[in-house]
């Protein structure tokens, strides 16, 4: 099994359409609370940003297991949220763009081997190591979309 082109395209920029989405935007609008109650984009980015460090747990996980049980993340549980939700957006940006970079060249670079081991989601069951990447980069096109008609509304707001 290859590295399919999908999940390696998705993995290399997919991310960086968070750079188009936001362009515009004030600091003070990417942390202000749209809807009450909801994160605001910076707390998604905050939420992607961590997410990227756990996706790299469990790929070393399932590399040095025999099927490893895949927990169930909450992101109000880890605590690399509180702790980067007290960074910059700059600082955040740049995390997240960092470890991606080296996270998808180290994965483009796995052997067919490696991307048939498996591991077992406690909710979605056994996932091949491509399977995997591909619920990341879902979850992550989910907060994507999130965070567009976020950054929709308040462009909208600021125009009238």
């Amino acid at each position: 099994m290859q590295m399919p082109s999908s999940i390696s395209t998705r993995l290399q920029y997919q991310h960086k359409s968070l750079l188009d989405i936001i362009d515009g935007l004030s600091d003070d609008q990417v942390h202000q609370e749209v809807i009450p109650g909801k994160w605001s984009i910076f707390q998604h980015i905050a939420h992607l940003s961590c997410y990227q460090h756990v996706m790299i747990d469990r790929i070393k996980k399932i590399l040095d297991g025999d099927a490893p049980i895949l927990e169930v993340y909450v992101a109000e549980e880890d605590p690399c949220f509180p702790e980067i939700c007290n960074k910059t957006t700059v600082d955040v940006m740049r995390e997240l763009l960092g470890t991606r970079k080296s996270m998808a060249a180290e994965l483009n670079g796995f052997a067919e081997y490696d991307l048939a081991k498996k591991g077992v989601h406690k909710t979605y069951g056994e996932m091949n190591l491509v399977q995997c990447l591909n619920f990341f980069l879902l979850h992550e096109a989910h907060h994507l979309f999130a965070i567009f008609k976020l950054a929709a509304q308040l462009k909208a707001v600021a125009t009238v």
